[in-house]
């Protein structure tokens, strides 16, 4: 898989993915991630006109927190039913 630039301004989380955060690891990780940059990419697929998060609240959690408008990710394919 290549890893792009998603923005995340295009990231729709749905529904079942949204849950309330942990604080402290956001804020955890958010550090990390100030320190040693992205090491795991989210994972998204592609939607209309958007992305689609599969893999990666926490970490888009902390992108927002350190005001950073792109996040590395993997594009997956849609499950088939």
């Amino acid at each position: 898989m290549r890893i792009i630039d998603v923005p995340i301004d295009k990231i729709y989380v749905p529904a079942a993915k949204r849950k309330d955060l942990d604080d402290a690891k956001v804020e955890a990780l958010a550090e990390d991630i100030l320190e040693n940059g992205q090491q795991t990419p989210i994972y998204v697929r592609v939607g209309k006109n958007r992305y689609v998060l599969v893999e990666g609240m926490y970490r888009i959690a902390a992108l927002k927190m350190l005001g950073e408008t792109h996040a590395e990710g993997n594009i997956v394919q849609a499950r088939k039913a």
